[in-house]
């Protein structure tokens, strides 16, 4: 029987042997490249992969070993691919820039639209990003009933920028808006991350012991579960915003009520802030994006966010995560979506992705070139 140490020096030699072949394989990839180039044919043959993948699987015995060298070269092959999609970008070859380059987005001669009322975290949000303080007569801004009449208003012209929340830290994403940006042809064009601390409003002659039912928004319930818990004989009601449910309250008269909203609703509309602070999280925070109907971004934008799919097969999406991967680009950010499509598509997903970039940087042209070529579909959502 062989010493160990015997054992791993022959491995060694092997890996040496793998390692001079993996730099000959590159070599001639990088003259199909050229080829490519010359010719204008696409890097992705996935018909010639896939007879090559089978040709190779055959050589081997058993399903273990099989499954092995298919694996191992479904990885050569992708990387060999992204050399490629490396090499046409340096030659200057590449899917043209949609998107337009700007300055700044500013809020002067523009409409800005938010979901709710005054004094809806929506509000707080645009006077943060757009520079408007607490006061928004500065900014020339309306206000809709749903998330989906913003994405409405832009898509028609009667505004140029949405306010939209996306997620939260503590209860999560808001899924209805990822559903938005694929249902309208808009795009983010920056962020705007607010600390929420909710407070129990009620009218100025309530106190905490005659509060009867609770309403809100399901997110700002959701994320003062804990609080809520301690009042398990209220009754809790959902409305479409913070702010409206706070409008509830007063319209109401009724001291039995009392909505959860921010301290500046309370300013707003005369309401008692019965207690403060009452989320479940003392860090919790909600990210609001700002949405545009025009392909721009900001010359020193640092974050991509993409929507793709990819096919329903194993492997699939970590063939796709790995062109992030390998142009260097960290992601901080993935959510699924279902698809529910009218072609039997249940069960099924789209992934909205979030990672490090600039659309002028070769590594993003990289990465979304490859993406484009092997996924089912992919939407840049916006740079900012």
């Amino acid at each position: 029987m062989k010493d160990l140490l015997s054992i791993r020096d022959e491995i060694d030699q092997v890996d040496s042997e793998i390692t001079r072949l993996y730099l000959k394989r590159m070599e001639l990839t990088g003259e199909v490249a050229e080829y490519k180039i010359q010719t204008g044919k696409k890097v992705f043959d996935k018909e010639r992969e896939r007879s090559k993948l089978e040709k190779i699987s055959a050589l081997v015995p058993g399903s273990f070993l099989k499954h092995g060298i298919r694996e191992l070269f479904e990885h050569i092959m992708s990387i060999s691919r992204k050399r490629q999609y490396q090499l046409l970008t340096e030659h200057g070859i590449g899917e043209e820039n949609a998107f337009t380059q700007v300055d700044q987005i500013c809020a002067k001669d523009s409409r800005i639209v938010f979901q709710g009322v005054e004094g809806a975290y929506a509000h707080i949000a645009m006077n943060e990003y757009f520079g408007g303080g607490a006061d928004a007569e500065c900014l020339n801004s309306f206000h809709v009933e749903s998330w989906r009449e913003a994405m409405e208003a832009i898509r028609d012209g009667q505004a140029d920028y949405a306010v939209l929340p996306i997620e939260n830290s503590t209860a999560g994403v808001v899924a209805e808006n990822y559903d938005l940006l694929i249902e309208y042809d808009n795009y983010i064009v920056g962020e705007q991350i607010i600390p929420i601390r909710h407070c129990l409003l009620g009218l100025k002659e309530a106190e905490l012991s005659d509060i009867t039912s609770v309403y809100s928004h399901p997110q700002a319930l959701a994320q003062c579960e804990r609080y809520l818990q301690a009042h398990e004989d209220w009754d809790c009601a959902t409305e479409g915003n913070t702010a409206v449910a706070a409008c509830k309250v007063k319209k109401s008269g009724n001291k039995h009520k009392a909505a959860i909203a921010s301290e500046l609703t309370a300013k707003l509309y005369g309401l008692k802030i019965l207690e403060r602070n009452i989320q479940t999280s003392s860090e919790n925070s909600t990210r609001f994006i700002i949405v545009t109907n025009r392909k721009i971004f900001l010359k020193d934008a640092a974050k991509m966010s993409i929507c793709l799919e990819v096919k329903h097969q194993s492997g699939s999406l970590y063939h796709a995560l790995s062109h992030i991967i390998y142009n260097d680009l960290n992601m901080n950010f993935i959510q699924s979506r279902p698809l529910n499509g009218p072609d039997g598509t249940n069960w099924q997903y789209r992934f909205f992705i979030d990672f490090a970039g600039n659309l002028n940087e070769s590594a993003v042209s990289n990465a979304l070139r490859g993406l484009s070529e092997e996924c089912e579909s992919i939407r840049v959502l916006g740079n900012y």
